[in-house]
């Protein structure tokens, strides 16, 4: 029953942005771009609090949102660990031990709707300002991106570069934004009508068309030390994204896996990103 439901509400709503969209394409728009940037998980649960309560470090007031912050002090430089869609700050608990037993200062936050931070919505524009808040004022020499939050680190230091920055490591992290919002028209049915309309509404809000926004060209300009971890058996987002960020960045290593899936919590990636940073 499950599946039937969670097969026939998409075409529900791609039935009713396609006709609707006849009458008024900006609502729909409008409606369609809230419906992909709503956040659904990925709020702090109690063990989860249980680990992350004790290193809270300041509530900043950044693009209309409360973040929450934290801090696991080091004598080292200091890492920024920005994290992916529907997750938190505890999904960075494992890489935390290894950058502590290596006395790293180490900062990480909650982006905008997720964890302890408010809102309902998230988007890259958004969490690049976030990230860039972060940047001026913790000065991270190391920048560290799962998923989105890779993507996101990447467009940070494209749209503000930083001289303080020095290294940055993605994992699993997605490039092209049009290859995130085909995926999107296929889940809900969208025609291409709508996903017309929808790509007005992203040019005329963030000055960039879907098919614009891409990592692996912002990486072009990047001249930052980078490392890359991406599974050949992905299923959240293709290897085939960091194939080509690692194409167009000069000073990146692109680490292919098999069998170590999205997450990448494993000791052996850990050890090679705490190696990376200290070289």
């Amino acid at each position: 029953m499950k599946k039937l439901i969670n097969k026939i509400v998409p075409r529900a709503y791609g039935q009713y942005f396609n006709v609707y969209s006849l009458i008024a394409p900006k609502k729909v728009a409008d409606d369609a771009f809230h419906i992909f940037c709503t956040v659904r998980k990925g709020r702090i649960k109690p063990e989860q609090a249980a680990y992350l309560d004790d290193f809270k470090l300041t509530v900043e007031d950044v693009a209309g949102h409360k973040i929450q912050s934290y801090r696991w002090p080091g004598n080292k430089e200091t890492v920024l660990l920005v994290h992916g869609w529907e997750s938190n700050t505890f999904r960075w608990r494992n890489l935390i031990k290894k950058l502590r037993e290596a006395d790293f200062n180490i900062i990480a936050f909650d982006a905008p709707s997720h964890g302890y931070s408010s809102g309902k919505h998230l988007y890259v524009p958004l969490y690049e300002e976030v990230v860039n808040h972060m940047v001026m004022k913790y000065n991270p020499r190391h920048l560290i991106g799962h998923s989105v939050g890779g993507m996101t680190i990447v467009y940070n230091q494209y749209k503000n570069p930083s001289s303080h920055v020095e290294k940055m490591v993605t994992i699993g992290s997605p490039s092209e934004f049009h290859e995130i919002m085909e995926h999107f028209q296929n889940i809900l049915k969208f025609n291409n009508r709508v996903m017309k309309h929808l790509d007005d509404y992203v040019l005329n809000r963030f000055g960039f068309k879907i098919n614009e926004f891409s990592t692996s060209k912002f990486a072009q300009s990047i001249s930052k030390k980078g490392l890359l971890f991406h599974d050949k058996h992905d299923l959240i987002t293709p290897y085939h994204a960091s194939v080509a960020v690692n194409k167009n960045w000069k000073g990146s290593q692109l680490v292919s896996t098999e069998g170590l899936g999205h997450s990448m919590h494993q000791d052996d990636v850990n050890d090679q990103i705490v190696s990376f940073l200290e070289a």
